[in-house]
């Protein structure tokens, strides 16, 4: 069992927050501060001119930087739409990543990612399908945390979920139109009222980062678009399923203890 890691966070306030409205934390929102500097992207973040905020900033090395409480509602989505739910803002962990979305990340600051991320996932029993990126949340505004993220390292401590589809993933998804595949991205959490480059355009962000390398076509739902596309529309809806039927088991002993409790009292 891999030991939890030993988290330290320097403070840093931002006066941009408010209240959660009631909402519980079910998502972890991934962001790169497309600014030359964490100091920078932090002074803007505590500017309240700037109406703008996140929990945390992960600097180049690794520090992180704690801007706003948890239990309160920074100011880091915007207008977003994720698997039906809306106002991330107040569902959500926000997370900045200092870099200027044209470069790799470096290792000391991926892993501090990391670490942060796994922490703050398994306090509030975040499911995978629900960290995600910016451009995930608002894929007609947003492009970050950007091709060069590395969501398949993520992956494997279950923050997000990366698709290795199948042979019968392509075979059952080859032939696809425009329509299946918007219907698949919309089933998967993105908003369905975006044009189609736009929203592949942004799964291929998250999903196939090689689209936007040498000879890649982003915006263009090849082969491997679909076929991932696939993988993920099924192992969703396997952990939908078990989602389900957990739920179930735990209302039917709920109310086995409640019709309990009510013939013990007679």
């Amino acid at each position: 069992m891999r030991k939890r890691p030993r988290l330290a966070f320097v403070e840093r306030p931002s006066p941009n927050f408010n209240e959660r409205k009631g909402h519980e934390i079910s998502f972890l929102v991934l962001h790169y501060t497309a600014m030359d500097t964490a100091e920078a992207a932090i002074q803007r973040l505590c500017d309240p001119a700037s109406q703008v905020s996140a929990h945390y900033v992960v600097a180049e090395d690794g520090t992180v930087y704690r801007l706003v409480a948890e239990d309160k509602r920074a100011w880091h989505a915007g207008i977003s739409y994720w698997d039906t739910h809306t106002d991330l803002n107040s569902r959500s962990v926000g997370i900045e990543i200092a870099n200027n979305g044209s470069s790799p990340y470096p290792e000391a600051q991926m892993q501090a990612v990391i670490d942060l991320s796994q922490d703050i996932a398994n306090r509030y029993g975040i499911r995978a399908f629900y960290v995600v990126g910016h451009s995930d949340i608002a894929p007609d505004r947003k492009q970050d945390p950007g091709h060069f993220f590395d969501w398949k390292r993520l992956s494997t401590r279950n923050l997000g979920v990366w698709p290795v589809p199948t042979m019968d993933d392509y075979r059952r998804s080859q032939l696809w139109g425009d329509l299946e595949v918007i219907q698949g991205l919309n089933k998967l959490g993105y908003r369905s009222n975006i044009t189609l480059p736009t929203l592949v355009t942004a799964f291929q962000r998250h999903y196939q980062p090689e689209a936007f390398g040498v000879g890649g076509s982003p915006g263009i739902a090849d082969a491997v678009t679909k076929a991932r596309l696939y993988c993920l529309l099924r192992r969703k809806a396997i952990g939908d399923g078990v989602r389900a039927s957990q739920a179930k088991r735990k209302n039917k002993k709920k109310n086995d203890k409640s019709k309990s409790g009510r013939k013990s009292k007679r």
